[in-house]
């Protein structure tokens, strides 16, 4: 089965002829298909415009934030939401072309790849406020991921289902996904996709996401390097701060014994004790941080995003679980020492 996900945020021009466009292309796909709209929370009539078009297709599924999570989140709920051996994500502004998604399967068919980047090929945006930032931000991930691609930031991409099993998205990170798969040994190709200039709203991206990007890119760096031992990383800058320390007190302690210099009154002895204690709390952080990756680690199921309403098929069982009793009626399972009726 294939899922494609859309994340929506202010395009309820958009949507319809999106949705016609991409229901005329998957209707010719030898294989069932369901797509999951998104609403992150938009502020016009696009949550209305989704609720129509699930009431008259059944294979939409919508979800609707309670407000705006931002793009990974709208992501990663469709992820959760989604049931498709390959998953293809895209923009619901009208600028990826459905008519690519049938080449991207045939790739990753073809080449038994786990994972089909879109590069936009010619990219139709402004060059100051979107191409700049965009390239400047593709190099600086393909410098630190090591996983070379031409566009990141390009949402059309096909994912099999198993590589996207343990990714967890927070902040920006819906980006670096390709970079998570490649890590635990997905297969990665990048094909070039048609892009097409915006033809309704305005564009939520700019410059200063160049920067957000970055900082999420230092924290998934972190993990990856140091995600089950960062004592490894604040162990050794503590070790390398009291080397360094040491160092400073044989400074002070020859410069005591050639020049006379009393060692309490020597700037060297106070940067060797400062070097000291800096050692200590590098040390004691990565035992923190120890502990908060365990933390992490087992509470990985928690949700990045908050639902308000689900419309559409399945939409029962999608539907944000309020009480523990409505919970153990939905799974067909008994309260604490009773038995289901």
């Amino acid at each position: 089965m294939l899922s494609v996900v859309i994340p929506i945020y202010n395009e309820e021009k958009s949507i319809p002829p999106l949705h016609a466009e991409l229901s005329g292309v998957l209707a010719t796909l030898d294989q069932p298909y369901e797509v999951v709209y998104v609403d992150d929370g938009s502020r016009d009539d696009s949550f209305k415009e989704l609720e129509r078009i699930a009431a008259d297709d059944e294979h939409v599924v919508v979800i609707q934030f309670r407000r705006n999570f931002g793009q990974t989140a709208a992501l990663a709920a469709g992820m959760d939401a989604a049931q498709g051996d390959v998953l293809v994500f895209m923009d619901g502004d009208l600028q990826n072309d459905p008519t690519e998604i049938p080449r991207m399967l045939q790739t990753m068919e073809d080449g038994k790849f786990d994972v089909v980047s879109g590069w936009r090929f010619p990219r139709h945006d402004n060059a100051i406020s979107r191409k700049l930032p965009s390239q400047i931000a593709n190099w600086i991930i393909g410098k630190v991921s090591g996983v070379r691609l031409h566009d990141y930031g390009c949402t059309l991409k096909a994912y099999r289902r198993d590589v996207l099993e343990n990714v967890r998205l927070y902040g920006e990170m819906h980006r670096f996904i390709p970079a998570y798969a490649a890590w635990s040994g997905a297969s990665i190709t990048e094909l070039k996709v048609r892009h097409r200039a915006r033809q309704y709203g305005k564009s939520k991206y700019g410059i200063g996401r160049t920067i957000k990007v970055v900082l999420d890119l230092l924290t998934l760096k972190f993990l990856f390097s140091y995600g089950t031992k960062p004592a490894y990383l604040f162990g050794g800058l503590g070790f390398a701060c009291w080397g360094l320390g040491i160092l400073t007190f044989i400074s002070a302690v020859v410069e005591r014994i050639s020049y006379g210099t009393r060692i309490n009154r020597n700037p060297i002895f106070m940067i060797g004790l400062i070097l000291g204690v800096m050692g200590l709390q590098f040390i004691l952080m990565g035992l923190l941080a120890e502990l908060m990756i365990r933390i992490y680690h087992e509470s990985q199921g928690r949700r990045t995003y908050a639902v308000r309403n689900v419309v559409g098929a399945r939409a029962e069982r999608l539907k944000p679980v309020r009480h523990k009793a409505e919970y153990l009626d939905r799974v067909g399972a008994a309260p604490l020492g009773g038995e289901p009726e």
